[in-house]
């Protein structure tokens, strides 16, 4: 397989798939343009291995991974080419100051802003309001249903769904009356504008490219990141409520157990080599 590879000015890295602009320029039909932030750890290779399983199953995807490395790595750049997946992998690395340390809480610091900024900044360098596409958010960690990608494709501007196991409940969901959003049944931080988990809405392509200061922040307190995104984009009475008027769980915020390596430690101390030598990379 041949990968069409440009660098900017800054340290992203592109890799573009072959088979990206038979995708994209599908006849006119609706390309979801799946963004990905990731980065290096034990069950990295795990979770993109089963989200790949669950892409190659959605017609006309488009999927933008974004490494937080400062290149990128053997281990994603072999998986995206092995998948046949259609696919763009960039590579933006969080500063090491803007990095969460052991020692901190995990919603000390924003995580995910450079890298979905940097897909972001791809789709509106390189696509049109012409391409009849969607945009979503995919965690490497979380659960999708095929449905789910079907109910997206309908999207007009910003639409919306319940996500499982977020917040502290067992569905954080919009609540819907007559068609429209009325509210948000959310537990954590229920003040907030548009109190939805990232894995709980979809926006356009074109209606994106409409906004051009749509974009993450680092300014946006902990927990807020998708809500201040959605308040550059819509009003809560323009949401389009899917999964039959949000009565549907069709994604759950999924997260794996950090594995316990207590003997991969003893080994580095021991300077031998880990266990997967030659095996992962």
């Amino acid at each position: 397989m041949i990968i069409l590879i440009s660098k900017s000015s800054s340290n992203e890295v592109y890799e573009v798939s072959p088979e990206s602009m038979k995708i994209i320029n599908n006849n006119g039909q609706i390309t979801i343009f799946v963004i990905t932030p990731t980065y290096a750890r034990p069950v990295q290779k795990a979770e993109l291995t089963r989200l790949t399983h669950t892409f190659k199953l959605v017609p006309n995807l488009h999927w933008i991974v974004v490494e937080d490395a400062s290149k990128a790595t053997t281990l994603v750049s072999k998986l995206l080419k092995n998948s046949k997946l259609s696919y763009t992998h960039l590579v933006q690395p969080t500063p090491p100051s803007w990095k969460i340390k052991d020692n901190e809480g995990r919603w000390s610091k924003p995580r995910g802003v450079l890298q979905r900024n940097t897909a972001l900044k791809w789709i509106r360098k390189n696509l049109s309001p012409e391409i009849r596409g969607i945009i979503y958010f995919a965690d490497d960690d979380n659960t999708y249903t095929l449905e789910l990608f079907e109910e997206m494709r309908q999207t007009k501007k910003v639409s919306i769904w319940p996500v499982g196991l977020v917040g502290g409940l067992y569905v954080e969901k919009p609540l819907v009356r007559e068609g429209k959003v009325v509210g948000f049944n959310a537990a954590w931080r229920p003040e907030r504008k548009f109190p939805v988990d990232m894995a709980g809405f979809a926006v356009s392509l074109k209606h994106f490219l409409s906004k051009p200061d749509a974009k993450f922040s680092y300014s946006s307190e902990g927990g807020f990141q998708e809500s201040d995104f959605l308040s550059l984009l819509i009003t809560r009475e323009e949401l389009e409520p899917m999964a039959s008027n949000c009565s549907k769980i069709l994604v759950w915020h999924t997260r794996s157990e950090k594995p316990i390596l207590v003997h991969e430690v003893q080994l580095e101390k021991k300077g031998l080599k880990p266990s997967n030598y030659g095996m992962e990379e």
